[in-house]
């Protein structure tokens, strides 16, 4: 079979993906392996792919076929979350293509729709995620709608509500007027907006007098039921006590005062709005004051604003402005920056507002939720955030689990009309409820319109995916729960993650799992976050086209050390492309070797390439053994794209390749073999295509890459290793003597060696020769006069060759090369002398620069011998 000029990843990946597929590879059942557990973070039915998603599974791919290399029973759990906001306005959006309005349609009538939209748009993703090669369990795909996860999520609403953790109450939530429901602190996104500072001026009642204050929303002054002054402020010592009018509406308040008022900020008047703003609402409850809430649900004003009612919010804003500034009681207006919130989902400015909304309880669940974190029995990756959890946790609120949202958990609250609820899973059930606590038999009920907050749902998913709650004693979630690692981002650390660690407590007395890897945010190269209005989120279906899922995925992974963001350029995916071409030339360079093997039992020239790459594979393989197991995972693939390009490929088939038109050595060849499925065997985690294709191409197998077993590795021999790096910097020193003199590559040299260590380059003379086109080489006590010299480590190098010396060149070069050690020298004596460093730097870092000054001084002293020959 003739290979292709380059790796050409599209036909196979398809090919590999479905052959994994068909020998049920990615699928799990409880056996007697050590499992090994990852929930994928649910991608909601809206999402599309994007280079995040990229970036999250790619780790967790990563992980999982690692561990199923290893042995065990790696079983990774796809699905989907119902994303109530998100997928309610892409329901409605659909809708209005069709002419056909929500308010029109029934609450079934509207799900109806938005089941239909879920069916034909909601599994998009997870087909996406397959052109990446994910070896997702796709037997075990969840939905946090399916019908066993519905009531679940049902039933632990009332198991709380029992409980006492989740009531009823009127407080002050955000409220998203677009979407049209209440949000929870953590889905308030807070944002410095650029804004006006108006100065208004309140008359004094029955006085002549007046009082300023500075507000960024005039349009809210028609809910003003105060104004607030701190009490020792002189200016307002006279007002205390008296009443303002409040322009355009004349409705009189009371001056009140409390030193919760900043004096230098402002005007050091506050105007106190009770139903829209939360701290004015906490002042308003401390003085008693009226509460007069000006809008409407959709963000217009309300009958109650008494003027421009049906207006939007903003647009009254123009228009008060306007009117104040022609009614001369605005007095300035100046630039001011502050932090403004915004829905997470939506981007419309939220709005604060008293609203009737179920509320849970948090301080009893985040105890024990912060104590494992803390104890670090589940462990953060990178450490730094658990910092981040810490502070949350221990300023956690009380959580608005209510949405003003049709599609979702419907809340499982009976009202009758006078407003006497009780908590049920159905209405026969509500109905004994009613009966018994009100003594109402078959009273008329209606359900609670609300659905639950979506996280409410998904803070289950570790154990719910397995049934864990609806059927708690079931073999598999005691089998596979808690999982073993969850990959996220921290943006949702609070959202999700704190929120599952409480749930896991609570539902199953158990953490959900072993593990944090916080995943950094896939950033430009301008440093800028990913977004469609930016025009800076690349097309990553089209990039897998165009170089390849294991390109795309290595792209990816080269440049994210865990929890920092990540700089994306495409030249890294050219990068894994050529990766993937130099794999494939090597491969084609080793199959030309095949056929042409020495007979059978001709010992080998020399053994020194294949010990030394035998040792270099168990050394690689305690690293990143080590890098895996600490989530060093970028860095592992550093390891392994290093071994791969530079060892083996540059090194290893340079020093074993036979000479023109010679057979190569039988055994060097099956270890040649061997160690190139060894390394496609440490890469296929990463890149799982290229690495399975290229090890069926090696030989003729009967099984796969994708389930074969890692070999225990070795203890690796340094010394030989050690020779290896010697053998390295020679050859490489060697070369550029040749280079700089202008010594062609096919004219042969005489090499002399002035060493102490002629073991050392006996083991590895033959290889030496070859490299630098040296047809012979000897050791000698002193400088060979006549030849071209150079230091190599501690060690004297003389070329002899048949073209002139140019012995003016060569002792610039030397004089260069001591001038640049003797100022290195300097820098180390410099840092050997510091007390300060000597005393706090660890043994083995004195020990690195000692061994720098020993090294220094004995090239310096040779350099200046052979400048003494010249």
């Amino acid at each position: 079979m003739e290979l292709s000029k380059n790796f050409e990843p599209q036909a196979l990946e398809n090919k590999w993906y479905q052959h994994w597929l068909d020998k049920k590879y990615f699928s799990s059942t409880p056996d007697g392996r050590e499992p090994y557990t990852i929930v994928m973070p649910p991608p909601n039915v809206t999402g599309v792919l994007h280079m995040g998603h990229c970036l999250n599974n790619s780790i967790q791919d990563i992980l999982i076929r690692y561990a199923r290399m290893q042995g065990k029973n790696a079983c990774w759990v796809p699905g989907t979350d119902h994303a109530s906001i998100a997928t309610e306005a892409k329901v409605v959006g659909m809708l209005r293509e069709r002419g056909i309005t929500k308010s029109s349609l029934s609450r079934e009538e509207f799900l109806e729709y938005a089941w239909e939209w879920k069916e034909k748009y909601g599994g998009i993703i997870l087909q996406q995620l397959k052109k990446l090669g994910f070896s997702l369990d796709w037997d075990r795909t969840s939905f946090t709608m399916d019908p066993d996860y519905y009531q679940s999520v049902i039933k632990v609403f009332i198991e709380l509500h029992k409980k006492g953790m989740i009531y009823r109450g009127k407080r002050m939530i955000n409220w998203d007027v677009k979407a049209l429901t209440a949000l929870s602190d953590e889905e308030v996104i807070r944002k410095e907006t650029k804004q006006k500072l108006y100065h208004l001026r309140y008359s004094i009642h029955e006085s002549d007098d007046s009082i300023l204050i500075a507000t960024v929303r005039p349009e809210t002054i028609m809910g003003d039921t105060a104004i607030c002054v701190h009490p020792d402020d002189e200016r307002y010592k006279h007002l205390h006590g008296k009443f303002a009018i409040v322009p355009l509406i004349n409705r009189r308040i009371p001056i009140i005062t409390d030193d919760y008022v900043t004096m230098e900020f402002g005007t050091g008047a506050l105007k106190v709005t009770p139903a829209h703003d939360m701290n004015d609402n906490q002042l308003g409850q401390k003085h008693g004051l009226e509460v007069v809430d000006i809008f409407n649900d959709n963000g217009t004003l309300s009958e109650e604003a008494q003027i421009y009612v049906g207006l939007d919010r903003f647009d009254a804003r123009k228009q008060i402005v306007k009117e104040l500034e022609e009614k001369e009681f605005l007095i300035k207006t100046e630039d001011y920056t502050s932090e403004v919130g915004y829905s997470e989902r939506t981007d419309a400015v939220v709005e604060p507002r008293l609203s009737l909304q179920w509320w849970l309880s948090m301080k009893d669940l985040a105890t024990p939720a912060l104590k494992t974190v803390m104890e670090e029995e589940i462990q953060f990756y990178p450490p730094k955030f658990k910092n981040l959890y810490r502070h949350w946790m221990e300023n956690i609120k009380d959580w608005c689990i209510s949405r003003q949202l049709w599609w979702g958990h419907r809340i499982p609250a009976w009202f009758d009309e006078e407003g006497r609820y009780v908590v049920a899973s159905n209405e026969t059930e509500a109905k004994e409820m009613f009966n018994s606590q009100f003594a109402i038999p078959n009273a008329q009920l209606q359900q609670d319109e609300d659905c639950l907050d979506t996280w409410f749902s998904s803070w289950l998913w570790p154990f719910e995916v397995f049934k864990g709650y609806s059927n708690p004693g079931n073999k598999e979630v005691n089998y596979y729960y808690p999982t073993n690692t969850l990959v996220t981002a921290p943006e949702i650390i609070f959202f999700w993650v704190a929120r599952m660690i409480m749930a896991g407590f609570e539902f199953k007395n158990e953490k959900p799992f072993e593990a944090v890897y916080f995943t950094g945010i896939v950033r430009d190269k301008q440093g800028r976050k990913m977004s469609k209005s930016l025009g800076n989120s690349p097309d990553l279906l089209g990039l897998i086209d165009q170089y390849g899922a294991d390109a795309t995925r290595f792209g990816i992974m080269i440049a994210s050390p865990a929890g920092n963001d990540i700089l994306f350029d495409e030249s890294s995916l050219e990068q894994g492309r050529n990766f993937n071409n130099k794999m494939w030339n090597a491969l084609k360079l080793v199959k030309m070797w095949d056929g042409r093997q020495a007979v059978s039992g001709e010992p080998s020239a020399n053994s020194f390439p294949t010990e030394w790459f035998e040792n270099r594979l168990h050394e690689v393989r305690i690293e990143v053994d080590d890098q895996m197991q600490q989530f060093r995972i970028s860095e592992a693939l550093k390891v392994i794209y290093s071994l791969i390009w530079d060892d083996f490929c540059s090194w290893y088939l340079e020093w074993v390749k036979p000479g023109f038109e010679q057979p190569i050595d039988a055994a060097v060849y099956e270890k040649t073999i061997g160690f190139f499925t060894d390394l496609m065997q440490l890469l296929h985690p990463f890149m799982p295509f290229v690495t399975e294709e290229i090890y069926h191409l090696l030989k003729e197998r009967q099984d796969d890459l994708c389930v074969k077993q890692f070999a225990v590795a070795g203890k690796p021999d340094t010394t030989i290793l050690n020779n290896a790096l010697l053998l390295k910097e020679i050859v490489t020193g060697l070369r550029d003597v040749r280079n700089k003199q202008q010594i062609k590559p096919k004219d042969s040299i005489v090499l002399h060696i002035q060493t102490e260590n002629i073991t050392v380059y006996k083991s590895i003379e033959s290889i030496l020769s070859k490299q630098v086109n040296a047809k012979s080489i000897s050791y000698t006590k002193n400088a060979v006069p006549g030849t071209i010299t150079t230091v190599i480590g501690k060690d004297q190098f003389c070329i002899e060759t048949e073209q002139p010396l140019d012995t003016g060149k060569q002792k610039d070069e030397l004089q260069k090369e001591l001038e640049h050690l003797k100022g290195f020298l300097i820098s180390v004596d410099k840092k050997l002398g510091n007390e300060k460093f000597v005393a706090n730097a660890k043994p083995e870092v004195i020990a690195l620069e000692q061994k720098k000054k020993s090294d220094a001084e004995t090239k310096i002293r040779v350099i200046e011998e052979s400048l003494k020959q010249l």
